[in-house]
């Protein structure tokens, strides 16, 4: 039988405020785990949280900035005193910044350095930094499941997005490398995988793929045409993969990079 239930698992989301982890950290409260929302707006993570609550879950929300480890150790001290352990961690913090892609207006040697630090920053060390901080929890435990979000842009580089592309590479190689490390060093219970999202619609990217009006530029019509599913993501569709992958079910499964890509990645345009 199957094992997905996380039933007294304790699963730790960041970016659970945002579009995607929100609809991650209401999926793992869904499939039995307590949830402890991370985001960058405490108003907003703990109205996730209160809304795990009012269906029966038990979840906090927590105000960090994953790019201090500070803010990260003290929502661990939070996790532990509420939760007593720290089973599953969700990297999903991350995103893109107009300021860091390129168009009529502004080319690749135009590029700000703050934009670019920013946007690098924010999708490698921003899973960097957690994973050290409620790793080191799960290493106590001797056990745990980490679950990076990578992007496809990581395995075929996107026009435009430069900056994201290359930190999302970055992103995969550090989940394939700490798979490895923490089995070979920590404990080889605990796992290390990623999710590697096609293309979901998100308050990021919107600007890339609508108009003003809702409608597709040029970008995002060429991305349906090369789906062959037909459609972006919707947040609801990485729900299953995370928990599978953060489950008993998946316990021989370390250091992949899974595809939720609606096809995207097995098409080649003709």
């Amino acid at each position: 039988m199957l094992e997905l239930d996380l039933n007294g698992k304790a699963a730790v989301v960041t970016g659970g405020a945002g579009v995607l982890g929100s609809a991650i950290a209401k999926g793992l409260a869904q499939a039995g785990a307590n949830v402890a929302v991370l985001g960058h707006s405490k108003t907003k993570a703990q109205a996730v949280a209160e809304a795990i609550v009012e269906v029966g879950g038990d979840a906090l929300g927590v105000g960090v900035d994953v790019l201090d480890k500070g803010t990260l150790s003290a929502a661990r001290d939070l996790v532990l005193e509420r939760f007593g352990r720290v089973d599953i961690l969700v990297n999903c913090a991350g995103g893109n910044q107009p300021e860091a892609t390129t168009g009529p207006d502004l080319t690749f040697f135009d590029l700000p350095e703050s934009a670019l630090q920013a946007v690098v920053n924010l999708n490698l060390m921003g899973s960097i930094y957690p994973a050290q901080v409620f790793g080191r929890a799960m290493a106590d435990q001797g056990q745990g499941a980490i679950l990076n979000i990578s992007s496809m842009a990581a395995r075929t580089p996107l026009t435009n997005v430069m900056a994201y592309s290359a930190a999302k590479a970055g992103l995969t190689n550090f989940t394939r490398w700490l798979s490895v490390y923490m089995c070979l060093n920590v404990s080889p219970a605990i796992r290390v995988n990623a999710l590697a999202p096609g293309f979901f619609l998100t308050h990021q990217n919107r600007y890339l793929l609508e108009d003003d009006e809702g409608r597709p530029t040029e970008r995002g019509r060429k991305i349906k045409e090369h789906t062959p599913m037909g459609r972006y993501g919707s947040p609801e569709d990485l729900v299953g993969p995370t928990v599978f992958l953060c489950s008993e079910a998946a316990k021989f499964i370390t250091g992949i990079v899974l595809p939720v890509d609606g096809g995207f990645s097995a098409f080649s345009g003709v």
